[in-house]
């Protein structure tokens, strides 16, 4: 398939979007939340991976599945291509720039973050690595690098009222880009 092929089967009226963070800032549950609201297809990766087997197998020390990038990209493609979606997924530079029309990268302070990643019953070493990301923003520059400026926002998750604020803007957003298209 030529580029111009590929590109034009990436012609959609409906927007796809990229919920990422750091583990613990409320991506899955903006993304529902914002699903439910708009009628966007949710595709939630990290499950994603768990039930059509998208990996190379299981990290004991830091008790998460190891990706297989080609397989994952591979089982989005077609739908992805269509439009219409809100992906969750805690990293964002394996996807390609073409799919999203909006990157959200959610943020969240430490001490929060902190403990919302200990009541989920994060070991020590997952807790430290993941405030490390956080605090170096390592999403963010993923995103930064990976996608276009336009369209990369930066949105801090703190608090219910920045999730609802959070959602309203995502909806109106939706509603600008489905009256354009």
């Amino acid at each position: 398939m030529s580029d111009n092929e590929q590109d034009a089967s990436f012609e959609r009226t409906n927007a796809n979007i990229l919920i990422t963070g750091t583990p613990g800032t409320g991506k899955s549950t903006l993304a529902e939340l914002v699903s439910e609201a708009t009628g966007l297809n949710y595709i939630n990766v990290g499950e994603l991976v768990k039930e059509k087997g998208l990996h190379e197998g299981f990290d004991q020390e830091f008790q998460s599945y190891i990706l297989d990038d080609d397989k994952v990209i591979d089982e989005l493609e077609q739908v992805v291509s269509k439009g219409g979606n809100i992906i969750d997924f805690h990293s964002c530079d394996l996807f390609p720039e073409r799919w999203f029309d909006l990157v959200l990268v959610l943020r969240t302070d430490n001490t929060i973050l902190y403990n919302r990643l200990e009541k989920r019953g994060y070991s020590q070493k997952k807790i430290t690595e993941n405030i490390e990301s956080e605090i170096f923003q390592v999403i963010l520059e993923e995103a930064r690098e990976s996608y276009s400026n336009e369209i990369v926002v930066e949105l801090q998750s703190n608090t219910i009222q920045d999730m609802e604020s959070n959602a309203s803007r995502i909806e109106q957003w939706v509603d600008d880009y489905k009256a354009k298209n």
